[in-house]
């Protein structure tokens, strides 16, 4: 379970970002070939429908938002101002790092209930009663998107799930933390699947130069030195 959860961010944002491009590529060929005077194929263009391709990729990035915030919080990509932190001693840099964690677990937390509650208030609760063939009452239908008319609860389900998600990101990071003293780092250089080989100037093959705290470059034999 863990493990599938480890990369729901990326296996979603991929999904949601590839699905993404498929659209508007065929929103936009579709827009210039149906210009071109082909007989027959021109009026096979026209009688198709893209408008509605707009409106779900904002949709879709909208859910790319908000879960690549969780994937910042979980690879550690977000900025943060931590100069004076950092020079405080190490037990007391401890303490600040572990309350601005649980902060932001608190604040993400109390955003993705708030969220929740306008999701159910906004349609779901009547989507959830119809769906199980209870008598839904006074409840409102809720209001549908423009050109997908779907229901609008479904679009603004991404601010409970991706809060929630940060929160337990938030979480994850905190006992991480606690437990090693080590907050994620994430390497602005690095390209996944590429093995990184150390860099020799000539003339220095034996001396290795490298980037680990990813602003100066150092000169090392063979081992990183801090």
């Amino acid at each position: 379970m863990m493990r599938v959860l480890d990369h729901l961010e990326e296996w979603l944002i991929t999904f949601l970002m590839g699905a993404a491009t498929l659209i508007i590529f065929a929103a936009v060929m579709h827009r210039y070939a149906s210009g071109w005077p082909i007989p027959g194929m021109q009026d096979w263009l026209l009688g198709l429908h893209f408008g509605w391709a707009q409106e779900l990729c904002i949709i879709m990035f909208v859910w790319m938002a908000k879960f690549g915030a969780a994937y910042g919080v979980r690879t550690g990509i977000h900025v943060g101002v931590d100069v004076l932190i950092n020079r405080l001693q190490e037990n007391t840099r401890g303490k600040f790092i572990v309350f601005g964690l649980l902060a932001g677990a608190t604040f993400t937390g109390i955003v993705g209930t708030l969220g929740a509650t306008f999701v159910w208030e906004n349609g779901a609760h009547y989507a959830v009663f119809t769906l199980f063939g209870l008598n839904p009452g006074d409840l409102p239908e809720g209001p549908t998107t423009p050109d997908l008319e779907w229901p609008t609860w479904i679009v603004y389900s991404a601010v409970p799930f991706g809060s929630y998600l940060m929160c337990f990101r938030f979480l994850q990071v905190t006992a991480s933390f606690v437990r090693t003293g080590e907050l994620p780092h994430h390497d602005h250089g690095h390209v996944e699947g590429l093995e990184e080989e150390p860099f020799t100037a000539p003339g220095n093959e034996d001396k290795v130069f490298r980037m680990d705290d990813d602003l100066h470059p150092r000169e090392t034999d063979g081992e990183s030195k801090k």
